[in-house]
């Protein structure tokens, strides 16, 4: 399949799983959101009040229901109409958000949203959903503000969206049981799309879009950015004291998220 057909799948996929990915996230986002992409990405953008914000690929809106609540002027666009439904039927008349269903693989699409319009444009764990990225960060680089940033959280290249496999293991340490947690990389430079659960339990896989660091940041350089940030969050030793069964929790030196700031030179 081509990219289109590529992407069009997806569209199809996510909207027949809106219901459930929303109800997943709730009004503040899971424990991913809440603990490792909301904090970072927040550090990053250190937004002011009064200024606005792209928020690409929002799903039910938690992030920028954060970024609403903090003052600014929100815009929030997914290229599934049901999730853009539901993230509407959150808003409140504290937290207003104007939403609209565009594509970012589509530049022309949102290149009508308003050339340099915006202090900040926001894109958290979208990235690796989408099968061309170069359209995004093409009109990115026309959408903001000389003086704006872009930030991105995604599922981290080296760890976390090549299809690791997860390890634990338990050893007699001085008559003591210890359990370490790993895991196991098989692929980083070449990896085909596949598709994976996004969490336990949901109705349909959706597809993965591995990316190299190399690669997830060419294209953001071809249109123009410089990276001026990376953060790695990784879980807490409290969080892996409560986590159930193996999970990321559990890893707490190793980062599934990575997250940047890309800004246009002056």
């Amino acid at each position: 399949m081509d990219a289109k057909q590529l992407n069009d799948e997806g569209r199809a996929i996510w909207g027949g799983k809106a219901r459930f990915w929303d109800a997943l996230h709730g009004e503040r986002g899971n424990l991913f959101h809440q603990r490792l992409i909301a904090p970072t990405a927040l550090q990053l953008l250190d937004l002011r009040v009064g200024e606005t914000v792209l928020d690409i690929g929002c799903g039910n809106g938690a992030l920028a229901r954060q970024m609403a609540g903090l003052g600014v002027d929100v815009s929030a666009i997914d290229f599934s109409a049901e999730m853009i439904e539901l993230a509407r039927q959150r808003n409140t008349a504290d937290t207003a958000i104007h939403y609209s269903v565009v594509d970012a693989t589509d530049e022309s699409a949102l290149l009508k949203l308003g050339a340099r319009r915006y202090d900040a444009i926001t894109c958290t764990m979208a990235l690796m959903d989408m099968p061309v990225i170069a359209p995004l960060f093409s009109a990115a680089s026309q959408l903001l503000k000389k003086s704006g940033c872009l930030v991105f959280a995604t599922a981290h290249p080296a760890f976390n969206s090549n299809n690791p496999v997860f390890l634990q293991e338990k050893a007699d340490q001085a008559g003591k049981v210890l359990e370490q947690y790993a895991i196991k990389i098989y692929a980083y430079l070449e990896m085909p799309p596949v598709k994976g659960a996004g969490a336990p339990g949901e109705p349909l896989p959706h597809i993965y879009y591995h990316r190299p660091l190399s690669a997830l940041l060419s294209d953001a350089f071809e249109a123009g950015f410089v990276l001026d940030a990376l953060l790695e969050p990784a879980f807490t030793q409290a969080d892996a004291d409560r986590a159930q069964g193996l999970t990321w929790a559990k890893l707490t030196q190793i980062p599934p998220v990575l997250t940047g700031r890309l800004r246009l030179p002056a």
